[in-house]
């Protein structure tokens, strides 16, 4: 009986913390800016020290103005993170600026460690994402509107509109990261085995080599 206890209290406890796991870890203090330069690596980054800590480590200028979106995909995320904005290190915060030009496209990805709530600045959209259980949920969305995506799920959005769009994106994560699905499969050091994508998209050795060809330049 004392086991079966042991284990009850042990679930309840897992349960419980649970929430906690969702997103970064709790800061222990009242700041720790990042120090990028740090040859130190811990699962963040090490604080620089107090007196080094200027109000320029809390600001970031770079998603005040639409980024250029003329490019393959018509798209241009700038982000505005811990890399970028080193006072957010601990936080758990961070945010993007994405602008799609008539037609763009964000092409399918994932972010591994956050959850992502983009809100609309100008413009309509066709945003969506995809469940494990290969479920699809997408809605056209327009200016002061918002959508999420949940962490970790692939997700996309398309400017089918003949004028700019821009959202906002929020991430309860000081560093998402971005895992781009055509990139990834196509373009990565040292690459996927032809053999493993020419049998999992069902198509030749020479179309894999087609998209390769294609996407390397995308990098």
């Amino acid at each position: 009986m004392k086991t079966v206890a042991v284990l009850v209290v042990l679930v309840v406890a897992a349960i419980s913390a649970a929430p906690t796991l969702a997103s970064d870890p709790d800061m222990l203090q009242d700041l720790c800016v990042a120090d990028v330069s740090s040859e130190i690596k811990v699962n963040g980054f090490t604080c620089k020290p107090m007196a080094s800590v200027t109000p320029n480590d809390f600001f970031f200028a770079g998603i005040a103005m639409p980024g250029a979106t003329n490019n393959t995909y018509g798209s241009l995320v700038t982000a505005a993170n811990v890399e970028k904005i080193p006072g957010l290190n601990t936080l758990g915060i961070s945010m993007s600026r994405i602008d799609y030009a008539p037609g763009g496209l964000n092409p399918p990805h994932t972010h591994p460690r956050a959850t992502e709530m983009v809100f609309v600045l100008y413009g309509e959209l066709d945003v969506g994402f995809i469940t494990t259980s290969n479920m699809l949920f997408s809605k056209h969305i327009k200016e002061g509107e918002t959508f999420v995506f949940p962490r970790g799920l692939v997700h996309f959005q398309k400017n089918n509109m003949a004028k700019p769009a821009a959202v906002i994106s929020a991430f309860n994560g000081q560093l998402p990261g971005t895992q781009s699905i055509a990139l990834t499969l196509f373009t990565s050091s040292p690459p996927v085995p032809d053999h493993v994508l020419t049998q999992t998209f069902r198509v030749g050795t020479k179309e894999v080599e087609k998209i390769k060809s294609r996407l390397a330049s995308k990098k």
